[in-house]
């Protein structure tokens, strides 16, 4: 697979890009940075400096993965989605001086596989995005998101459950359970937890 690094992206030397990945413009990922196989960094998207990505990742226009974040495979990242990684921001400390890179503690952003951050989403560190959980776009994240939960708003609440098509899941009538109405798998809800339990190549003869 070919690697594609457009000239105006900055990709630190010490950076990994995995094979048949993409950069585009004006794009940094910074140092010791490193991207699976097949992931996709959009114009003007920024990769802080130690981040984890696994392979087929998408990281959209201008959106900003700040470091210590780690990312499943298979993550979306939509245009202008923000991954904090500072609990208590401060340009200066107390006595007014700057603050360098040692007057504070980065705390990152987890990002479970096959997850999606809708466009301008913000998730505040250190939350936990489940994995296939979908965050809707313009919410802001505060708190963990169980996977396959479905987050809107500001603060983001859970509205749902969706599968690992992105579509909502829909009651099939026998409790507990859920139906992706695009594949056809099922699903079973116990104790806020969703898991797969079925797919429709299960019940071929």
């Amino acid at each position: 697979m070919t690697t594609r690094i457009v000239d105006s992206a900055d990709v630190a030397s010490s950076a990994t890009v995995g094979d048949g990945s993409s950069i585009w413009h004006l794009a940094q990922v910074r140092e010791d940075a490193v991207l699976g196989a097949g992931c996709v960094i959009g114009r003007g998207a920024y990769v802080g400096t130690g981040v984890r990505m696994g392979d087929h990742c998408k990281v959209q226009n201008y959106a900003l993965v700040y470091e210590p974040a780690r990312l499943g495979h298979g993550v979306f990242v939509g245009p202008a989605v923000v991954l904090t990684n500072d609990t208590f921001p401060r340009a200066v400390n107390p006595d007014g001086s700057l603050k360098a890179a040692s007057d504070w503690d980065a705390v990152g952003v987890t990002v479970g596989d096959g997850a999606a951050i809708g466009a301008r989403a913000v998730c505040v560190a250190p939350v936990s995005i489940g994995a296939w959980a979908t965050v809707a776009a313009g919410a802001v994240v505060t708190a963990d998101v169980p996977a396959h939960a479905l987050v809107v708003g500001v603060p983001a609440r859970q509205v749902g459950w969706v599968g690992h098509a992105g579509r909502p899941l829909e009651p099939t009538g026998t409790q507990g359970e859920w139906r992706c109405p695009q594949e056809g798998t099922t699903y079973r809800e116990s104790e806020g937890a969703m898991t797969l339990i079925e797919s429709p190549e299960e019940n071929d003869d």
